[in-house]
C-alpha cells in the first residue's frame, strides 16, 4: 500500500473528462481544472451542462467564483455530447448507482456510460470508475465492454476503480485533501490512474485491485449504517427503559479508549449509507451467504420513520389530539444538517406516513425551498411565530444550524425532537427521540 505518491506528471497539456457532474462529479471536475488539466465535463443534463458553461454552480459546496473563475481561463467546458471524450487522456466516471424496485443494484448508469465511453476512447487513456458498487462491477462489467474489438488493458486502455468520498456539507475534508483510494486491473494501470490523479489528490492509497478498492467502500459505510442501526435500536431500548439515550451516550463517549460515538436519528438519508451496504448484501447472496449484520441493520434504520410516526401519535393522543387532522410542522426535509440534499431522506416517509393519517403536514428548509419527491410537491414555509404556535406538532428531523431551537420550543405547543437540536432546554413541551 503507497500512502504519498511520487512526485506528480504535469497535467499542463493534458485533458481530462468527468462523466456525471452531480454531487461527486462536479466537485471532481472543479479540482482537475485547478490541477492543471483541461477538464471537459460531460452530462445528459443540460440545466447541468449550461451552468457549468456559464460559469455558475449548483453544489452548494462548490463555490461559484471557482468556477467561474475557471471558465473564464478556458480551463473547464462541458458538454450533452460523448464525443468529446475523444479530446481526453482520462476520464472518471461518476454516475449514480441507485438500488431498483426490489432492493438489488441498478448498474443502468454504469453500463450507459461505458456503452457511450467506448466508441470515443482514444488510445492509451486513463478510465476511472468513481461509483459506488459491488466488488467485481469494474473487472467483470467495465472491462470487457471497454477491451471489445481486441484492446486490452494495461496497453491500449488503463483501467481502475476509485471510490468517491464525498461528505455533502463537511467544512474541513473536500475533494482534494480527503486520501484517494485507487486500485487497478493491472499494474499498469494502477501506475496510469497514480499519475493521472496524483496531481489532484494530497494523498493516494493504492490497493491490489478493483475488487479491494470497491470492498474499501462497501466496508467505510456498511460500518456507519451497522453502528447507526445499533444506536437507533438503543434509542428504543431507552425509550421502554424511560432513559434519556443522548445523556447515555454523552456518557459512553468519555470513554478514551474502545468506543466511537454514534447518533441515533428519523431514518438514514444520503445516497451512499442507506444504499451501499445492501450492494454488498445482494453481492454476497448470489454467493449463498447471508450478511446478517448489514440486512438486520437495514431493518432497524428503515424502521426509524414509522418509529418517528408512532411515538408522534401517542404524543398527540395524550394531548388529545387525534392525528387525523392535526397540524405538524416538520423542521428540515433534508437527509443531514446544513446541506439541501433530499435523495433518501427519512423525511419524505414520516411526511407520507402522517398524510396516510390524515394529518395535515408542512415543512420548513432553509436549505431546501421546495420538496418534490414522488408524489410529494410542498414548499418550504416561514418559520414564523403563527406557524409555530398554530402548530400542533413540531418535529425536528434535520438539525439546521440556522434554526434558533429555544424560540421553537417556546412557542410551539409540542416538540418532538429526533436530532438532539433542544438539549439543555428543560421544557414540558419537549420530547426527544
Amino acid at each position: 500500500m503507497s500512502r504519498k505518491p511520487a512526485a506528480p506528471a504535469s497535467p499542463a497539456t493534458r485533458t481530462a473528462a468527468v462523466v456525471g457532474l452531480g454531487y461527486v462529479g462536479l466537485p471532481l471536475l472543479v479540482e482537475l481544472a485547478e490541477s492543471g488539466y483541461h477538464a471537459i465535463g460531460i452530462d445528459l443534463d443540460p440545466s447541468k451542462v449550461g451552468a457549468v458553461r456559464g460559469g455558475r454552480s449548483y453544489i452548494p459546496d462548490v463555490a461559484e467564483e471557482r468556477v467561474a473563475k475557471l471558465r473564464a481561463a478556458g480551463r473547464i467546458d462541458a458538454a450533452t455530447r460523448f464525443e468529446r471524450l475523444a479530446e481526453a487522456d482520462a476520464v472518471s466516471i461518476c454516475v449514480p448507482t441507485p438500488l431498483g424496485k426490489s432492493r438489488e443494484p441498478d448498474l443502468s448508469y454504469i453500463i450507459s456510460a461505458v456503452d457511450s465511453i467506448r466508441p470515443h476512447l482514444r488510445a492509451g487513456a486513463v478510465v476511472v470508475l468513481e461509483s459506488t458498487t459491488y466488488p467485481g462491477t469494474t473487472e467483470e462489467l467495465v472491462l470487457p465492454k471497454l477491451s471489445d474489438g481486441g484492446r486490452e488493458a494495461g496497453r491500449d486502455f488503463f483501467l481502475a476503480f476509485s471510490p468517491e468520498r464525498v461528505d455533502p456539507g463537511n467544512k474541513r475534508f473536500h475533494t482534494r485533501n480527503t486520501p484517494k483510494v485507487l486500485g487497478g486491473v493491472t499494474p499498469a494501470c494502477t501506475e496510469a490512474a497514480r499519475e493521472y490523479y496524483a496531481p489532484v489528490f494530497d494523498q493516494l492509497v493504492l490497493v491490489s485491485s478493483p475488487r479491494a478498492a470497491e470492498m474499501v467502500k462497501l466496508l467505510e459505510n456498511t460500518f456507519r449504517a451497522v453502528n447507526i442501526g445499533l444506536v437507533n435500536e438503543v434509542a428504543i431500548m431507552c425509550e421502554r427503559l424511560g432513559l434519556d439515550v443522548w445523556e447515555v451516550i454523552g456518557a459512553a463517549a468519555t470513554k478514551p479508549f474502545g468506543f466511537m460515538p454514534f447518533q441515533p436519528g428519523p431514518g438514514l438519508g444520503g445516497h451512499c449509507i442507506p444504499v451501499d451496504p445492501l450492494y454488498l448484501s445482494w453481492k454476497l447472496r448470489t454467493l449463498n451467504y447471508t450478511a446478517r449484520f448489514i440486512d438486520l441493520a437495514s431493518e432497524v434504520n428503515t424502521g426509524m420513520p414509522s418509529y418517528v410516526v408512532q411515538r408522534l401519535v401517542l404524543a398527540l393522543n395524550e394531548r388529545r389530539k387525534p392525528v387525523k387532522g392535526a397540524k405538524v410542522l416538520l423542521l428540515g426535509v433534508s437527509y443531514k444538517r446544513d446541506v439541501g440534499d433530499v435523495r433518501e431522506s427519512p423525511a419524505l416517509d414520516i411526511i407520507e406516513q402522517l398524510q396516510r393519517l390524515g394529518a395535515k403536514v408542512s415543512f420548513h428548509d432553509p436549505f431546501v425551498p421546495r420538496l418534490a419527491e414522488g408524489h410529494l410537491d410542498l414548499a418550504s414555509r416561514p418559520l414564523t411565530d403563527a406557524a409555530l404556535k398554530g402548530s400542533d406538532a413540531v418535529v425536528v428531523v434535520a438539525d439546521h444550524s440556522a434554526i434558533d431551537y429555544a424560540r421553537v420550543a417556546r412557542l410551539a405547543p409540542y416538540v418532538f425532537d429526533t436530532r438532539n437540536a433542544t438539549r439543555g432546554l428543560k421544557r414540558a413541551n419537549i420530547e426527544r427521540l
